[in-house]
This record gives structure tokens, sequence and C-alpha cells, in this order.
């Protein structure tokens, strides 16, 4: 579903550090912190929600939730979640805003260390805190961030498209089904998600391959029901995104 405003709102004033097991189609309602928070599957798929849009991450990728930021989880699959807070002065990639962030096998370890209880604090976890950090300055933002649009017109054929990712009409058709121009759909594209209508719309469709792979959709039947011409298309892009093809996510039954 396209973001909606998150209310009511849970005021935490610590983010959590710990590990949390998600249960298919469940998650944790809409909340803020006075710290920064990395959000992390060790298992499954993850997104976080925002009134700005929708930010997903499978098991190699993390979520920066900035402080203050009202966010909710949500899990798609059988889900580990690793969160760890930090003080508002450890910023190492200077974000404000969230961001997905590429994880690699030392950072994933790092992660995975860090969230293991005991959490009392001691030297040991100081340092390895600052190497974690480190390596969270090295990460990559990945563009894995579907926007939500706040103009009327925009929002109906976003929302059409979360409704059936599938649809292959073009921005014209699509216009033309609610009365507003291409020109006009355009505009607003570029002025209120950031990207071209084709870009928002195949970030769409890797976010629900991604949720589908989770639950246990055959690869193929993700192709078809994300509005891909073939499977092979779909892997192509799949390993763009990722790094790896949809089948190093796929849940086996």
């Amino acid at each position: 579903m396209p973001a909606q405003p998150l209310t009511p709102v849970r005021h935490e004033p610590r983010a959590i550090t710990g590990r949390r097991p998600l249960s298919p189609g469940t998650g944790i309602d809409a909340h803020r912190h006075d710290e920064h928070q990395i959000a992390y599957p060790g298992r499954g798929v993850v997104s976080v929600t925002t009134d700005g849009g929708i930010w997903v991450a499978p098991a190699n990728r993390a979520i920066w939730i900035p402080v203050g930021c009202v966010h909710q989880h949500w899990a798609y699959g059988a889900a580990e979640l690793h969160l760890i807070g930090l003080p508002v002065e450890a910023n190492p990639l200077r974000l404000d805003r969230p961001a997905v962030l590429g994880v690699g096998p030392l950072l994933r370890e790092l992660i995975l260390a860090y969230t293991r209880p005991p959490a009392d604090p001691t030297p040991e976890r100081d340092r390895l805190r600052a190497v974690l950090l480190d390596q969270l300055q090295e990460s990559a933002v990945q563009p894995l961030h579907i926007p939500a649009p706040r103009d009327p017109r925009l929002a109906a054929v976003c929302a059409a498209l979360h409704a059936n990712p599938a649809d292959g009409r073009t921005l014209a058709q699509l216009g033309a089904h609610i009365g507003v121009s291409d020109r006009t759909l355009t505009r607003l594209c570029r002025a209120e998600l950031g990207m071209s209508f084709p870009q928002w719309r195949t970030q769409l469709r890797l976010h629900h391959a991604l949720r589908l792979l989770a639950e246990g959709t055959p690869v193929t039947a993700v192709a078809h029901r994300c509005g891909w011409a073939s499977s092979s298309a779909f892997i192509d892009a799949f390993r763009g995104a990722f790094g790896q093809t949809p089948g190093a996510y796929a849940v086996r039954r």
C-alpha cells in the first residue's frame, strides 16, 4: 500500500538495540525516538514506512532511520529484525532522512554480534561499535526507496500500481483514466518523487518482488505478478538492484 500518515505515534526516547523476531505480516507500530537507529533483517525482508515513502531491505541491506523520524516496521516472510540504537552524534554518513545501506559480510557479522545479548555497556562493546561505525561509513546508499506523492492526482496513479504492480499501462493511459495529462504527471513525478515514472515503477515492482519471494512465491510467478515480460528480464533487473539473483532470496518449501 502507498505510504499513509502514521498516527498515533509512540515516542521512545531511546532507540532499541537488540533482536526481534517478526512473524509474516506483522510489524512494529508507528513511533519515533531521540536517537538514530539501524534496522537490519538477518532473515526475511523488512520495510520501513514514513510519511515520505517506503524503504525495503532484504538480508544484504539495512535501513538507516534518523533521529525523530516517525516510522513503522513491517515484515514479509518470517523475519528476524536486528535493531541498533545510536546517539545523535554517531552518524557516519551524515544522513538526515531514511536510507537503505549496503551490508557486506563484515558489517553483517558486526551487526549480528552487536545485537546479541547481553547489551550492557562494556569496553568490548564500545570497540565493537567503533568498528561497526567505521564499516557504516563505507556503506553505499542504495536506491531502494518508493517515494510517496502528496498531489492527489499522482497519488491516484501510484495507488493503482501499488494495488497491481503488473499494470502495464503507460503514464498517458493511467492519466487518461483519471483525467490528467501525462505532461502534468511527468512534471509531478520529478517534483514529488524525485525520479521519472519508469524509475518509480521499477522501484515499486522490485519492492513487491522481494515481498513475494519472502512469502515463498516461485520466481517465475513473481516475474509475472510484478509486470516483467519474462523471467530473464526480471532476473536481470533484480540482480542489478540487489547484486544477487531472485533465487538467492526465494524461500524453499
